[in-house]
């Protein structure tokens, strides 16, 4: 779990209050009131407009082509009045799905002849800053509300994440990873989303290792157990990996990717649990084949107000072509995901999530369910739930406490930090999920039972996709907590 710049929203926050902000921005006003008032008074849908020219400023950084390749209209397009507000929107929440910029200002100018006006837009921006060493000082647990349980001050990660976004302007990116600590980790990757002229196939490819004195090697009564080593590892792992993306339209995402993990295990991790590797084996060495297809259509994917969001992926572990240490694993597992403004400032949104492994014989080491990333039961921060199989169901109604702002920070003079964003969120919520496991679920009296959680929550969310999260919670077993989190729930 990293922190990174949260507490800078929070202090800007301090320093900004909502009543210091300017003008609300709202997400769908990208057009000139002008044009909008030729769209209210469009009834019939004959008027048309004829884009003349596109123009781009600001983008120092990006070429043109990319942000071509996100509008939804080119050069030379005739768009119905009644549908013009749309059309820009969209392309504007694609532009700022990218994660390039921190803002996209659309202006358009009309020239009206009858049944046909034409129209000229430029598109202003405000590039993201793209080079980043960021120092890592972080916790290394499953969230901070685990880690807060013991506040065990041994399990520290420190050393650098380098990240150089948007290379060459080509929204590639080359990350590099030096984590020392208690989870060492090295790693180099390098991702280029466009190989074609045509914009839609990608390739990535990466490399790294970790090392860990300690690991958890079994799971009793919800809660990991943990065996620590100062003079050995208890556990490594080498591994990379090569993939392909397609997309073919703004919305569908295709991704194939082939991987390679050898993992080594300590003699006292496998004397402690016999089934934590396959086969008991000190080394388990394999392939793995991927494969994920995603329908991305929503308005900001780092907080969604609206739209959906559904993807299906499989993954097989173990090909047989490794003669020792190789596994052979399934996973099936698929999320839907839906956004929709019920009133004026009121938005609801439901997530449903599965997973289905074809082998219930899973070695400790390989099998997760719920309490891992952002797949838990709010109100169960503290267990981990593990199993074979799952389902979850995640709701949430919010209410916008605070319409998203901006406001000029006049002493940054820089205006990738200088412009700010940020909107509050106040919400309740209910999760309800259930996870299947076949092996030690007499140990563990959360699995093969129906969890469910509620509470309300207060979200702040601003620039460079950061979202702060707290929340107040009652889980089935009547247990409250206040818990924060540093990432959307969706």
């Amino acid at each position: 779990m990293r922190i990174k710049l949260i507490t800078i929203s929070v202090i800007l926050l301090v320093l900004f209050p909502p009543t210091a902000f300017g003008q609300i921005f709202n997400r769908t006003d990208v057009v000139n009131k002008d044009t909008i008032l030729i769209h209210s008074n469009i009834k019939d849908g004959k008027v048309l407009f004829v884009i003349d020219s596109i123009k781009l400023s600001g983008n120092k950084v990006t070429k043109d082509k990319i942000i071509f390749r996100e509008l939804t209209f080119s050069q030379g397009d005739s768009i119905p009045a009644y549908q013009l507000v749309e059309v820009f929107s969209r392309s504007r929440e694609n532009l700022l799905n990218t994660s390039l910029f921190n803002f996209a200002t659309f202006e358009d100018s009309i020239i009206s002849e009858g049944d046909i006006s034409h129209i000229n837009i430029n598109i202003d921006f405000v590039e993201r800053w793209y080079i980043w060493p960021f120092p890592i000082f972080e916790i290394s647990d499953r969230n901070l509300n685990s880690w807060w349980q013991d506040k065990d001050f041994s399990k520290i990660n420190y050393g650098v994440y380098f990240t150089k976004e948007n290379c060459r302007g080509r929204m590639e990116s080359l990350k590099l990873l030096l984590r020392f600590g208690y989870d060492e980790k090295y790693e180099v990757s390098y991702t280029v989303p466009y190989i074609n002229k045509k914009q839609t196939l990608g390739a990535g490819i990466g490399a790294g290792w970790s090392q860990n004195h300690e690991v958890a090697y079994q799971t009793y009564e919800n809660n990991r157990l943990f065996v620590r080593n100062e003079d050995n590892y208890m556990l490594k792992n080498y591994y990379s990996f090569f993939n392909l993306t397609h997309r073919p339209n703004f919305y569908q995402h295709h991704l194939f990717q082939v991987s390679y993990n050898f993992y080594s295990f300590a003699d006292t991790v496998l004397k402690l649990n016999p089934e934590y590797s396959f086969k008991n084996e000190n080394t388990n060495e394999y392939f793995t084949l991927y494969y994920r297809y995603a329908v991305d259509r929503r308005d900001f994917k780092v907080y969604p107000l609206k739209g959906t969001y559904y993807d299906l992926s499989i993954s097989k572990s173990g090909l047989g072509i490794l003669k020792e240490g190789d596994i052979n694993m399934m996973d099936i597992a698929g999320s839907f995901r839906k956004y929709w403004e019920l009133t004026k400032r009121v938005y609801i949104s439901a997530d449903l999530a599965g997973k289905i492994s074809t082998n219930p014989n899973q070695a400790y080491f390989y099998q997760k369910g719920l309490g891992y990333g952002r797949n838990f039961v709010r109100g169960y921060e503290l267990y981990v739930v593990d199993g074979q199989n799952y389902w979850l169901s995640k709701n949430t109604i919010k209410y916008s406490l605070v319409p998203t702002q901006e406001k000029n920070i006049g002493f940054i003079k820089s205006d990738k930090f200088g412009k700010i964003h940020f909107a509050l969120y106040l919400n309740a919520f209910f999760d309800i999920g259930y996870v299947q496991n076949k092996k030690n679920f007499e140990y563990n009296n959360l699995s093969n039972r129906l969890l469910f959680g509620t509470g309300i929550g207060l979200d702040l969310v601003t620039y460079y996709d950061m979202v702060f999260r707290v929340e107040c919670t009652i889980n089935r077993q009547g247990e409250t907590g206040v818990y924060i989190h540093f990432k959307d729930t969706l």
